[in-house]
């Protein structure tokens, strides 16, 4: 089946939380869903589902996680078994357990900072203190560890340290021997790693996604490792995630803090989990191609058109981080949203780092791609000829 990327339904009015948060002559590319139509099969799966008319509580299906155990070993060399998957409505809920779980007190969590907003908000949530790396930008505006930063922030008082790989926002795929010496880091102080891998699958040409418990099983043993069918398929709505955690005794203290708290997931998840995993290969295939040339085009054009702003290519995820420090305009996502109607991500919100940087999600059409961007270099000719 040939999927058309370059038309999507109107998001308005279908309780869309990106197109439903900002006025209609607002263009959204913020919160990270896809404009794009989810995979053939997935609608058809929840259409039989939605058929029968009744929606009564689901129960856990053994045959998701042996998709997702012939997955991991398949992609990844992974061998996992289906009892080392605990499922979830959401990655965030994810993280938050993971906190949750690994309480201690005095206890602190260890972010890479700029960073997914919600990995900031978790530690407090569970009365943890929140302890901060930054990651280094190098001179071309890419992004590495700063392994001096990571080893300081490192402290007696850490009990947990949340990786996010494919990193959000900055789009880095961690390489095999960055995440090796994290993970070595985190072992000899005792520290579990929650890994959030939810863009996992979102990858461009030439990068290998490695999961870090993956890596040796001992590191195995310390991780608590976050997946989905969310974001690759674009069915993030339905919340279907899991967690994969190979440690007995750690899965336990995991389930313990979600009960009572916690559900599973509903059935339009499960019925939309299954089809992805069996059948969206097709449609991720395309969807992925499409997205690569909307992110060089979006490469290009910040290189070309928009004086003042900077990026690097991401290598996965289909996100790009937007450095916007050098046009003068003080507080950018304010500027585009109040003079040209485009809603962006506040980079502020990514905590330490992200200061003077907006967040571009580019799973769109070509033509609201091209028509934001067009918008943002009018923004700015505009603001030049003022000055």
């Amino acid at each position: 089946m040939i999927y058309n990327f370059d038309t999507c339904p109107v998001r308005q009015g279908t309780e869309s939380e990106k197109w439903g948060k900002y006025p209609a002559d607002v263009l959204p590319l913020w919160v990270a869903d896809m404009d794009f139509v989810s995979p053939e099969p997935v609608r058809q799966a929840l259409l039989e589902r939605v058929s029968q008319g009744i929606f009564g509580y689901g129960r856990d299906l053994p045959e998701l996680r042996e998709l997702i155990v012939a997955r991991l070993a398949e992609r990844y060399a992974w061998q996992i078994q289906p009892e080392d998957i605990v499922f979830m409505p959401g990655a965030v809920r994810g993280f938050n357990l993971a906190c949750h779980a690994l309480a201690a007190p005095g206890g602190g969590v260890l972010a890479q900072t700029p960073i997914y907003p919600p990995a900031l908000t978790a530690p407090v949530n569970a009365g943890q203190d929140l302890q901060v790396a930054q990651l280094r930008q190098g001179p071309d505006g890419a992004y590495s560890v700063d392994w001096e930063s990571f080893d300081a922030a490192l402290t007696p008082e850490t009990r947990l340290f949340i990786l996010c790989n494919p990193h959000n926002p900055v789009g880095r795929v961690f390489r095999r021997e960055e995440l090796a010496r994290m993970a070595e880091a985190c072992l000899r102080r005792g520290v579990t790693i929650c890994s959030d891998e939810v863009h996992a699958d979102l990858l461009y040409s030439g990068q290998v996604h490695t999961p870090i418990a993956s890596l040796d099983p001992e590191i195995a043993r310390n991780t608590i490792t976050l997946m989905s069918p969310g974001k690759t398929f674009n069915i993030a709505g339905l919340d279907c995630s899991y967690a994969i955690i190979q440690n007995p005794e750690l899965r336990q203290r995991y389930q313990q803090a979600s009960r009572g708290l916690v559900s599973g997931v509903n059935i339009l998840g499960w019925a939309a989990a299954i089809a992805a995993y069996r059948e969206g290969q097709e449609w991720l295939t395309q969807a992925l191609s499409y997205l690569e040339v909307n992110r060089n085009f979006l490469y290009d054009f910040v290189q070309s058109e928009l004086p003042g702003v900077r990026m690097t290519k991401p290598e996965g995820t289909y996100l790009a981080w937007l450095d916007c420090r050098q046009t003068g305009l003080g507080d950018p996502y304010e500027f585009f949203l109040q003079n040209v109607r485009v809603a962006l991500n506040d980079g502020k919100t990514f905590g330490p780092g992200g200061q003077g940087f907006v967040r571009l999600n580019f799973a769109c059409p070509r033509a609201t791609l091209e028509e934001a961007l067009g918008r943002v270099k009018m923004a700015l000719g505009e603001k030049e000829r003022v000055a």
